[in-house]
């Protein structure tokens, strides 16, 4: 049962996966706190444009699709930045509230995808192409070292980017109007927070597909949620979550023969969920609970004397 975790294979996909679950579930905080869930889903979905996109190029440019993370990656991040400025292009009119155009987005750029991902698994003449619909729900497997590389830089480049902007990302998330009023941009700062959310989505398609990465994204922040008041620990705890959770999804996927790595690790992520909900201190279901009945006791007992 253990030796698996001797095999190389496993142990770039163990290490690949629990640094995406890190660094998603830290950055996921802000959207959670920020209530942006619906734009994390809109990048995410839209990815799969602007990967089979830059696939496409990458056949023009060199005669075999690439589904290197060195062309995946800019390619969502490509079509995530595209969509949330064509949905605030749209929401700027006074037919059209932001939420539907986030929506119609969504709907789009990820239609658009499957359309292209379907057309493109039908040409016979592409090299390449097979493996392309697991970025749907993941495809772990095919994680490499440069993968893991790749990974690390850019997981390591977003995390940096929040811990030297954190009085101020602190700041907008909880009180965006005190904020404007002491000279932070709105603009500025909304761009700074979907550069994060793009960012911890983006390194994460590969592992958990991009109909699932927003559960990877915000279900360890909720969970966190539950536990403390406070920002620092409250991001520590999701990127402890979002860890956890890869890693036993790559555990399972590994040593199950056929289980997907993707869905088991959301799973994984929605279970730490309803242990925090139901057992955490002060916020959890169960401690509330204990709580009513005390003080019903004591009331009772107040009653008697």
């Amino acid at each position: 049962m253990f030796e698996i975790f001797f095999d190389y294979t496993f142990q770039v996909i163990l290490f690949g996966t629990m640094a995406i679950g890190a660094v998603s579930g830290a950055l996921g905080c802000f959207a959670y706190l920020r209530k942006q869930s619906l734009i994390g889903d809109v990048i995410a979905h839209s990815s799969l444009f602007g990967i089979m996109l830059f696939f496409l190029i990458s056949y023009w440019l060199t005669g075999e699709g690439s589904k290197s993370l060195l062309v995946i990656i800019p390619g969502a991040i490509f079509s995530g930045i595209l969509a949330l400025m064509l949905a605030s292009l749209f929401s700027k009119g006074p037919r059209v509230r932001e939420d539907s155009s986030l929506g119609v987005m969504l709907a789009l750029f990820f239609g658009s995808g499957l359309f292209m991902l379907q057309a493109v698994q039908r040409a016979a003449s592409i090299p390449g192409r097979r493996g392309l619909e697991g970025y749907l729900f993941g495809m772990a497997a095919a994680m490499t070292k440069s993968d893991l590389i790749m990974i690390s830089i850019v997981g390591l480049l977003a995390l940096s980017m929040m811990l030297f902007f954190w009085k101020e990302l602190k700041l907008y998330a909880f009180d965006p109007l005190f904020s404007h009023t002491i000279g932070f941009h709105t603009f500025w700062m909304d761009l700074l927070m979907i550069t994060l959310l793009v960012l911890g989505i983006v390194i994460g398609i590969q592992c958990v597909g991009v109909i699932l990465m927003i559960a990877l994204l915000i279900t360890p922040a909720a969970a966190a949620r539950q536990w403390t008041r406070s920002l620092g620990w409250m991001v520590f705890l999701a990127a402890v979550f979002g860890a956890m959770s890869s890693a036993v999804g790559s555990y399972f996927s590994a040593a199950f023969y056929r289980l997907p790595t993707g869905p088991i690790i959301v799973l994984a992520a929605v279970l730490i969920l309803g242990v925090s909900i139901l057992f955490a201190p002060a916020r959890g279901l169960l401690w509330q609970k204990l709580k009513q009945r005390k003080a019903s006791q004591t009331y009772k007992a107040e009653g008697s004397t």
